[in-house]
């Protein structure tokens, strides 16, 4: 079937057939030791489309137990060159099944055929970066004179377990996956339960690209019942995590009585900033997108809006326009450019955050509803929200809405937008628009968050590290530094 036809047969029938059902455990599918079954829902339409392996802790426990077995044995000995031939067969691979696995992407999440489309894309990208730094993990060499010689060994740390969240499930198991393979670590993946399906679909192509049995393990299933005793397992050695501070702070503890260590990407409410000096077609450009991309459920997203006093009311106005135009729908319908909210759970927390700002008398611009599917009066859904000139101790400002929800504070000055873009417990983030360098180079400096965008939100790449500070989490994926999340440091002196 071609791509075309296979999209909108999946979205009449709203089912893609051959959707993973097990775990997979030591290179094989196998069901749920206690033979249970979890539903993933589509968002887009509200309802179940497919079923899934509900694990516990003796599923983990087997999982843990092949990718120990699978450290100690062929990925040990694999060179660091053949593993990075895999992981680059493995972005092939990831290539030849980009549509179905956007396909599957948008059923689980709710988001846009063409955002699926761009997060598989990306999980390609990153393997290819990741298979080119396998044989380049080097160590150093330390001067200690010539009666010595001095160096260091950049060892695996051994199994790994990768926590991913419903928001970008196939990129964000890439992002964590792809470097621990490449330090030559196994792997245990434990997708959220929302999302199961692309990281199922990522190990088997894994496998198929040539990695031994055992290597990289997915068991679905609750955060309570097959997360929480991965993150407290005894082998297990590194624990990547994404998902809220709350749960972030309950999987350090976990880790603390293993002495694991951890990369958490937790909370964000990210400032854009927006000057007066600003390219004001640019700024919209971006602002939009950094909100409304994934319907604002993204991490990273530029949920603040700290705009100039001097521009507000004009930018505002057009910003409103913007959000207006937005279509909104099922994600699989390619007219479509604003997707659905992941679950009704979600929904009706970002609803109760409207329900909040309205009973406080605050300035709805724009947006604020629970909404359907405009085709089938289905689905999960919330219009595009802009709340406009908040004061910054509103919750709306300090608190992760997780959703199409953009908090606007107005302020006078360079110095008062700095100490706006500060004034949260969160540190991921942070977005400039200004034609002056020289005040946005101030700007990077003077703000607190793990990466600072100028001019383009979203800037960077699998090349850029990313992580943030306080609340935000601790450590960075991405780029080089990842692969030494994965490494425990080894030195070697001889006397000559």
């Amino acid at each position: 079937m071609s791509e075309d036809n296979l999209l909108r047969d999946v979205l009449r029938s709203g089912v893609l057939a051959d959707l993973p059902d097990r775990h997979f455990i030591d290179g094989a599918w196998r069901p749920a030791s206690g033979g249970g079954v979890m539903e993933s829902f589509d968002p887009g339409r509200a309802s179940p489309h497919a079923v899934f392996a509900a694990g516990d802790e003796e599923d983990v426990a087997a999982a843990v137990a092949a990718a120990k077995r699978a450290g100690e044995g062929a990925w040990k000995k694999a060179l660091p060159r053949e593993r990075g031939r895999i992981l680059s067969r493995t972005a092939e691979l990831i290539r030849q099944n980009s549509e179905r696995l956007a396909i599957a992407e948008v059923l689980d999440s709710g988001k846009t055929i063409s955002e699926a489309r761009g997060d598989v894309a990306g999980a390609a990208r990153c393997f290819d970066y990741y298979a080119g730094a396998a044989d380049k993990n080097e160590g150093k060499s330390f001067p200690l004179g010539e009666d010595y010689s001095s160096f260091s060994l950049n060892e695996p740390v051994g199994v790994t377990a990768h926590i991913v969240p419903w928001n970008y499930p196939l990129s964000t198991a890439a992002r964590s996956v792809a470097p621990a393979l490449a330090a030559g670590c196994t792997a245990v993946v434990k997708p959220a339960e929302q999302t199961p399906m692309t990281a199922l679909m990522l190990a088997e192509l894994l496998h198929m690209a040539g990695l031994p049995a055992g290597v990289c393990n997915v068991v679905t299933g609750t955060g309570s019942a097959a997360g929480a005793p991965l993150a407290a397992h005894p082998d297990i050695s590194h624990i990547t995590f994404t998902g809220s501070t709350a749960t972030g702070m309950g999987v350090m503890q976990a880790a603390a009585r293993n002495v694991a260590s951890v990369t958490l990407e937790l909370g964000g409410k990210s400032p854009n900033v927006v000057l007066a000096d600003a390219d004001l077609d640019l700024a919209l450009d971006n602002v939009v997108g950094a909100i409304f991309e994934n319907a604002g459920q993204i991490c990273s997203a530029g949920s603040r809006l700290v705009i100039e006093r001097s521009i507000h009311a004009e930018f505002i106005e057009r910003l409103v326009r913007r959000a207006q135009d937005l279509r909104m729908g099922h994600g699989l319908s390619e007219t479509v450019n604003f997707g659905a909210i992941n679950s009704a759970g979600h929904l009706a927390k970002i609803s109760s955050y409207l329900d909040g700002a309205r009973a406080r008398g605050l300035t709805v611009a724009t947006g604020g509803n629970v909404a359907a599917d405009p085709a089938t009066g289905k689905g999960w859904f919330f219009e595009p929200t802009v709340i406009d000139d908040l004061a910054w101790d509103d919750p709306v400002v300090q608190e992760e809405i997780f959703g199409p929800v953009l908090a606007v504070q107005v302020v006078d000055d360079f110095d008062e937008a700095v100490a706006a873009a500060n004034c949260t417990r969160y540190a991921l983030v942070a977005g400039i628009f200004t034609r002056d360098l020289s005040r946005a180079h101030r700007f990077a400096r003077a703000v607190d968050a793990g990466q600072v965008y100028v001019n383009e939100y979203f800037a960077g790449g699998i090349e850029t590290p990313f992580g943030g500070n306080r609340k935000s989490g601790i450590g960075r994926e991405k780029g080089l530094v990842a692969v030494h999340s994965y490494c425990k440091v080894k030195s070697v002196t001889v006397r000559i």
